[in-house]
């Protein structure tokens, strides 16, 4: 067994860990070549892999698994149990847990699956997805945009954007059916060992992939499919797709994928619905995945959403899709709920959170009165809430802040809702913009 050792890291500002000192040689990083057996299992078991990886799990954050280890409690347990589990790791022993399955609920009312791997185990997946995405960053495909260094969201949306503006004006959006679940193990082992020929991690990938779920108090393992909330993840459908990205490549096609979100342009309806219905037989054929016939389509793509954002139906300007408008509303409606009884401060603070977040996405957005409307929807949202919260004494705060007298009179005795007062210009009088502004609220579009 080598010996590890506590390290004290101010650039990881946390505790310190018991991270290996001495470390096997390691293997180059850069574009693929012969690689020595256990060169790319010796770069994941590297000190400043390791310090880089815990680093990103705290970052992360994110519950507990199903031991109940917290991300605050793995630096400690670390520094017990490194050298024993990095044994275990060299000599092929290590075996991890099987992922906590949650449902997560959707704004449709449905809800969609999520794992939650152990905090030992995300780490030890971080540290192996650096390595991957390392060896494969050179083969990936340049119109492959999930989860890769220095791409985003924002750079395939304005991929496609461009592709719009310059003649193709037709979408074939592309939705892979329930992907991560239906990722095959075997065809994604023997496309790693293209570019990752270590024995030692591909046999710790596997046990990865294979380590089960459990529901509640019952176990299943997992047959297929890639270990979902887990940072492995990405960079392993990035792998499985980029077959997928090198054959429309060959096939002359232009499009953008993030992650299993792909949207492949053409310049007429005909060509689209012959795409599609290649696109959909390689995918079945070769990939053995499914294409999902009930959200793919082929349309303009003002009709289509792509990463939250549509077109506009004139010189194809960006736009927030509704249904991510539709998802904010339902998230202001949760913070500004009468029943939660806090100030209005409080409220406002929570909002400033949620708002700026989806302004950082949002705001590359070139159609902006959507952004306005819901700038103007918030403020009357606020203005219902602390209606409610004056109650009886709705008639007082309406003089104290400057209302008439009969205005105030009839706000404050008309028998209209809460709703339907908060229109009312007594409202807007009595909490301006310039109230709001006070408060810290943020707008979305720019004034």
């Amino acid at each position: 067994m080598m010996k590890g050792s506590g390290i004290a890291s101010d650039h990881l500002h946390m505790q310190a860990a018991v991270l290996p000192q001495d470390e096997p040689e390691a293997g180059s990083s850069g574009p693929p070549e012969p690689i020595h057996t256990q060169a790319l299992l010796a770069q994941v078991l590297e000190r400043a892999n390791l310090q880089r990886a815990l680093k990103q799990v705290r970052q992360n954050k994110g519950a507990p698994g199903i031991d109940g280890m917290t991300v605050d409690a793995l630096p400690e347990y670390l520094r017990h149990h490194w050298p024993q589990i990095r044994t275990q790791l060299i000599e092929g022993r290590y075996c991890p847990r099987p992922v906590r399955r949650v449902e997560i609920p959707k704004p449709d009312g449905k809800t969609r699956p999520l794992g939650i791997p152990t905090v030992l185990d995300r780490f030890i997946q971080q540290a192996i997805a650096q390595v991957v995405s390392a060896q494969w960053e050179p083969r990936f495909h340049d119109h492959s945009y999930g989860f890769r260094p220095q791409r985003s969201a924002h750079q395939a949306v304005r991929h496609v954007q461009a592709m719009i503006r310059s003649g193709y004006n037709w979408v074939v959006d592309v939705d892979l059916q329930a992907f991560f679940d239906r990722v095959n193990h075997d065809r994604l082992m023997a496309r790693l060992k293209r570019h990752c020929p270590d024995t030692g991690l591909l046999r710790l990938i596997n046990r990865f992939l294979k380590s089960g779920v459990q529901i509640g108090a019952r176990r299943a393992p997992t047959t297929m499919g890639v270990p979902q909330g887990g940072p492995l993840s990405p960079v392993l459908a990035n792998v499985v797709l980029d077959e997928l990205d090198w054959e429309l490549e060959r096939r002359g096609l232009r499009f953008a994928r993030y992650a299993d979100d792909c949207n492949i342009l053409v310049r007429s309806r005909r060509a689209g619905e012959r795409v599609m219905a290649r696109v959909t037989r390689y995918v079945s054929d070769t990939l053995r995945l499914t294409v999902n016939p009930l959200k793919s389509a082929v349309d303009r793509p003002k009709n289509r959403k792509f990463l939250g954002f549509t077109v506009s139906r004139n010189g194809a300007r960006l736009k927030v899709a509704d249904k991510a408008i539709d998802k904010l509303k339902a998230r202001v409606r949760e913070l500004t709920r009468r029943t939660r009884g806090n100030t209005i401060a409080v409220i406002v603070a929570e909002l400033r959170e949620t708002l700026l977040g989806w302004k950082a996405y949002f705001g590359i957005a070139e159609v902006l009165s959507p952004l306005r409307e819901i700038d103007k929807w918030v403020r009357r949202k606020l203005r219902c809430y602390l209606w409610k919260q004056w109650g009886p004494s709705g008639y007082r705060e309406l003089r104290r802040r400057g209302v008439t007298v009969r205005e105030a009179w009839n706000t404050s005795k008309t028998a209209h809702g809460p709703w339907r007062i908060s229109k009312t210009p007594a409202l807007t009088l009595a909490l301006p913009l310039r109230y709001f502004e006070t408060l810290g609220l943020p707008s979305l579009a720019p004034r």
